[in-house]
């Protein structure tokens, strides 16, 4: 086995305690009333509806609208869905009531929310479909006050939602094969700017994407020089509803009317911010007896567990509040909450395998550093089978139940035709804490632990059998 120095073992900690207090604190600075957040702390979590309750409102036509067709009711839905997931709001319900022309929606209050206002929550869902077509699909990356990282287009705009007449889902046959499509109309006011547009990126096989609200819905290849404001969107759709929904998406941001609040009420909590303190404490308590358990029982290598599980559980709350600038905020749920508690409980379990193994190595007569690392070696496949079942399930919960466009969804495209269509915010919440949290015990509580393990077991006055499982002298 390589001999790992001394000093892992308090970098490693180290690191691990730092993570532990930013991911609860954060680290904010105060200029006299502004306030800016460098790391978002425990506190800048979004709570569910089911926590901290919420807002319902109804959507529709501004104004006495006659003649809306289901496809653009259908069209303010996608338009609202879209942007509570470009918001991080992971919990909600939204439904499309077509036979009284409303959008219902229901979601929870921001976590810096003080006067629970419905209207002042309403507003971060914003009011109108910014529809833009650009040249190219170059990105620029920016953050905003919060921290959020937001991709934006670098191209030259061409067109907008007012330029877009409607757009439909179709299917279409080329060599005896039938895809979906989408067909763009456009009116008179776009075709010679969306004529121009595509003449140049044909000549020089370029691509003319489509953003609505700052989100990336499409950037098809130029196929053809467009002169007829009639365009089709095609090669990038799996099935027939993906395609309907990039129509629905374009035709919100080209509605002929305006979108109002026509109600709003406020939600109670099913559970309660009271509840959710006595949870965390019943949470603290618990971990203080585990670690307790492990040091007691298991001795150095339960140790070196209690830290690998601090990490492991700091990990999994930074990844729902945003910590990492890669990993977006969430909104964190009570099945959530029991997604990372599962998590920890697999946490603890590898890590009592590995010490379980050792102690047989020890006990088999084996020197300290041979019981290591044979009892890490020989617990591993235990514990990976395990946990990589655990993964699969979570990330199949996360694909049927989360956005249709969202990242599982897309790769588990094509088995999902088996499952009906859904998107129940509790249910993705269980399964992205989960997976999460498994990721942040193969990281502490396998790659960690063992390391510091290997490290703590190189001081001399610790290179005692008994300390490892061993007997007594």
């Amino acid at each position: 086995m390589k001999r790992t120095s001394k000093p892992v073992f308090f970098i490693v900690a180290l690191l691990i305690l730092a993570l532990g207090y930013t991911t609860i604190f954060g680290v904010y600075a105060n200029y006299g009333d502004r306030r800016d957040t460098y790391i978002r702390g425990a506190a800048d979590i979004r709570l569910g509806i089911d926590i901290q309750g919420g807002v319902d409102v109804t959507f529709g036509p501004e104004g006495n609208v006659k003649n809306v067709t289901e496809s653009q009711i259908n069209g303010i839905k996608d338009i609202i869905a879209q942007r509570l997931v470009g918001n991080n709001i992971t919990d909600y319900e939204i439904y499309a009531d077509t036979t009284n022309n409303q959008v219902i929606v229901r979601f929870p209050w921001k976590s810096t929310e003080e006067n629970f206002d419905p209207n002042a929550a309403i507003d971060e869902l914003g009011k109108t479909a910014l529809l833009e077509f650009y040249l190219g699909s170059e990105t620029e990356t920016t953050t905003d006050k919060d921290g959020n990282t937001i991709e934006s287009p670098k191209g030259t705009p061409i067109l907008t939602g007012d330029d877009v007449d409607s757009a439909s889902a179709m299917y279409i046959t080329e060599d005896g094969v039938s895809s979906p499509v989408v067909q763009l109309k456009l009116k008179d006011s776009g075709r010679k700017a969306f004529s121009d547009a595509t003449k140049t990126q044909y000549e020089n096989n370029g691509t003319i994407s489509i953003w609505l609200d700052n989100q990336m819905l499409q950037n098809p290849s130029v196929k053809n020089h467009i002169s007829e404001g009639v365009a089709v969107i095609s090669g990038g759709f799996s099935d027939f509803s993906e395609a309907s929904q990039i129509a629905n998406l374009i035709n919100s941001g080209a509605l002929p009317f305006g979108i109002e609040v026509k109600s709003n009420g406020v939600i109670d909590p099913t559970l309660g911010v009271k509840s959710l303190d006595i949870m965390v404490l019943a949470g603290i308590i618990a971990f203080i007896i585990v670690s307790l358990f492990m040091i007691l029982y298991y001795r150095l290598p339960g140790f070196v567990a209690v830290i690998s599980l601090l990490g492991q559980v700091a990990g999994s709350i930074a990844a729902v509040s945003g910590y990492f600038s890669f990993i977006p905020s969430f909104t964190l749920t009570l099945p959530g909450i029991a997604g990372i508690i599962l998590s920890i409980g697999m946490g603890v379990d590898a890590n009592v395998i590995t010490a379980e193994r050792i102690k047989e190595e020890i006990r088999a007569g084996r020197s300290i550093d041979s019981a290591i690392a044979r009892g890490s070696s020989e617990s591993f496949s235990a514990i990976a089978d395990g946990n990589v079942t655990v993964i699969i399930v979570a990330i199949i919960l996360m694909g049927v139940f989360g956005p249709p466009s969202g990242l599982w969804a897309t790769i588990l495209k094509p088995v999902l035709f088996l499952f009906p269509a859904s998107t129940t915010g509790s249910i993705y919440s269980f399964g992205y804490t989960l997976f999460v949290g498994i990721i942040f015990n193969f990281l502490m509580g396998v790659t960690a632990s063992r390391l510091m393990l290997r490290s703590i077991a190189r001081f001399k006055f610790l290179r005692k059998p008994w300390l490892l499982g061993g007997e007594r002298a």
